[in-house]
């Protein structure tokens, strides 16, 4: 039966026909992906559908600049770029912004694959300061600081392309003379994903937390019944992580992945979990909350719509997430196809996302209703969207740093995109107060 599964994951990972439904499609044959997959392959053609209404709440939100920074004459020569810059993370430290990013061949897995580790003092100008290479594919590089002391995390995978092989954690550290230190195994995080590491404020402590998830494995393995958990972490040493409340390590088992977080000024919770290789409650996501006190107690209830690659923060009042926009007509993920099973169910939902274009979108919490509501796209389509956060300049600016393939080429599937060039860029978004 993995046999079976893995060879419908690499008919889909090679996938190169711009629709879904034609029976010449190697999953296609015997699978209609159903009408929200045929209308995506139509309008192809006719171009893609506008986006939703946007949807403000507290503030005004413009983009009010956007910059190439991979690859740019400011990066140092030892950072060279591939065809495929994606993922990434950015961190304000000690006076400098640290930056790194994944390069390779394509967005796929690849023994090619590196980790390039730069900082700048004015984010144009970029210093060199390491590179990481295993002979596997390395990516989710997550950046914490900690009483005075920088750690980077990053999770090295297999190289396979047709295949998503979560093989351990590593972390590496800034050292005193500034060099950083060579990657080593994180203890008890041997097949986990690390997904978001942050520091929160929790009455009035500054906390360190990792959101990490076990069995990666499986989420394209398209199991009836899959067993992926999803835990919540904290440290007081950037290397040991226990977990944040000893009676609730476990947030959520099922097929949910990626899942971030942010904090309101009372100290409660909203955090979304992506949950593409489904459960009893269908696909999509999983919009959850937590009151004060009870961080890892998680309530949630399930959207059709995939958040992927999120990224939660809390900006003046209201809870924020940069997460990828699936460009259909109702934008949903799950197709929510009559009597099919699980399996067939999720197989149908890869089809016609893989099929659909993409963009990378602000979506904004709406208490009353416990949903996310667009705001705005950045600058993007193609293969996009995992995102990375500064402070900006203003108390009304945040800086989002985001790969995407060219915002001004020609807007194809995802599929096509995550095999052709992407780059990344730094946006400066204004929150006006409306």
């Amino acid at each position: 039966m993995r046999t079976v599964r893995r060879a419908a994951l690499a008919a889909l990972s090679m996938l190169a026909l711009p629709a879904c439904g034609d029976p010449s499609s190697p999953l296609d044959a015997g699978l209609d992906a159903g009408p929200a997959a045929a209308d995506a392959a139509t309008r192809l053609d006719a171009g893609p559908p506008p986006p939703p209404p946007s949807e403000p709440g507290r503030h005004l939100v413009t983009v009010l600049e956007t910059r190439r920074i991979v690859p740019s004459a400011g990066l140092p020569a030892e950072a060279v770029a591939q065809t495929s810059n994606n993922n990434l993370d950015v961190i304000r430290f000690e006076g400098r912004v640290y930056f790194v990013f994944r390069t390779g061949p394509s967005h796929f897995a690849s023994p090619e694959a590196r980790l390039h580790l730069v900082s700048s003092d004015d984010e144009v100008t970029w210093r060199f300061e390491r590179l990481y290479a295993r002979a596997t594919d390395l990516r989710e590089p997550r950046f914490l600081a900690l009483g005075g002391r920088l750690f980077l995390y990053l999770a090295e995978l297999g190289t396979n392309r047709a295949d998503f092989e979560p093989m351990g954690t590593l972390v590496s550290e800034r050292g005193a003379d500034g060099a950083w230190s060579d990657p080593v195994a994180v203890d008890g995080l041997a097949n986990a994903i690390v997904w978001r590491t942050r520091n929160e404020p929790v009455a009035g402590v500054e906390t360190p937390f990792m959101l990490a998830y076990f069995g990666g494995e499986m989420v394209y393995d398209f199991l009836p019944e899959p067993m992926l958990r999803v835990d919540l972490l904290t440290t007081t040493d950037g290397r040991a992580w226990v977990p944040y409340d000893p009676l609730h390590r476990t947030l959520y088992v099922g097929g949910a992945s990626e899942t971030d977080f942010s904090l309101d000024e009372a100290g409660r919770l909203v955090g979304v979990m992506r949950l593409e290789a489904g459960d009893a409650t269908g696909f999509g996501s999983r919009v959850c909350h937590a009151e004060p006190g009870h961080l890892a107690e998680w309530t949630c209830h399930t959207d059709p719509k995939k958040y992927d690659s999120p990224l939660s923060f809390f900006h003046d009042g209201e809870h924020y997430l940069v997460g990828r926009r699936n460009v259909t007509e109702d934008g949903r993920y799950d197709l929510m196809g009559g009597e099919r099973t699980l399996v067939t169910r999720a197989l149908a939902n890869q089809v016609a996302y893989r099929n659909a274009p993409k963009r990378c979108a602000l979506w904004r919490h709406v208490a009353s209703e416990d949903r996310f509501a667009f705001v705005l796209d950045l600058p993007s389509r193609g293969d996009t969207c995992f995102a990375g956060r500064l402070e900006g300049a203003a108390p009304d600016e945040v800086v989002l740093y985001n790969y995407t393939s060219d915002p001004e080429g020609p807007d194809v599937p995802w599929h096509v995109g995550q095999e052709g060039p992407t780059f990344i860029d730094r946006h400066v978004l204004r929150f006006t107060p409306r």
